[in-house]
């Protein structure tokens, strides 16, 4: 119950408080865009050579289990690769700079080269680069076991 004299208050946020708040959210929009957009170049290559990593490891595995040859072809110019018996191509960031070594058996032409998997386990083994100005990312393909795996190297290796 409320006496006659007393007054009532009112919750809510003043105008003060809502105006500082609005200052908040503002300095932030201008602070945050900037750091996470200079952060994706990194994730961007990191994940392309997981993606290279990843259609390897699947061309290795359809090797050991269909018994067949299987390679995977990398197109160096337009920047995509595709497994061999799979219509689908798989495109890499245009940004980021590839290489392929792999053995002179394997190359098509000077921008278009393959990875080979045996049925055995084993590969032609090879290296591609993935690299932007200042990260590279290598996946390598071991020619006796055909395992892949990604390192991070320095930038002029």
């Amino acid at each position: 119950m409320s006496t006659a004299g007393s007054k009532l208050r009112h919750k809510g946020f003043t105008l003060l408080e809502l105006m500082i708040v609005l200052v908040i959210a503002a300095i932030m929009m201008a602070v945050v865009p900037p750091m996470i957009s200079s952060a994706l170049p990194g994730a961007e290559l990191k994940a392309a050579a997981r993606k290279v990593a990843a259609g390897l490891r699947y061309a290795r595995n359809k090797s050991l289990t269909s018994d067949t040859e299987t390679t995977l072809m990398l197109d160096l110019e337009s920047k995509q690769f595709e497994v061999s018996g799979k219509k689908k191509k798989f495109q890499i960031h245009k940004d980021l700079d590839l290489t392929l070594l792999t053995a002179e058996s394997e190359m098509v032409t000077d921008n278009k080269g393959a990875i080979r998997f045996f049925p055995a386990g084993g590969s032609t083994g090879g290296r591609i680069s993935l690299s932007t100005d200042k990260r590279k990312y290598a996946v390598d393909v071991d020619w006796l076991t055909g395992k892949v795996r990604i390192m991070e190297t320095a930038p002029d290796s």
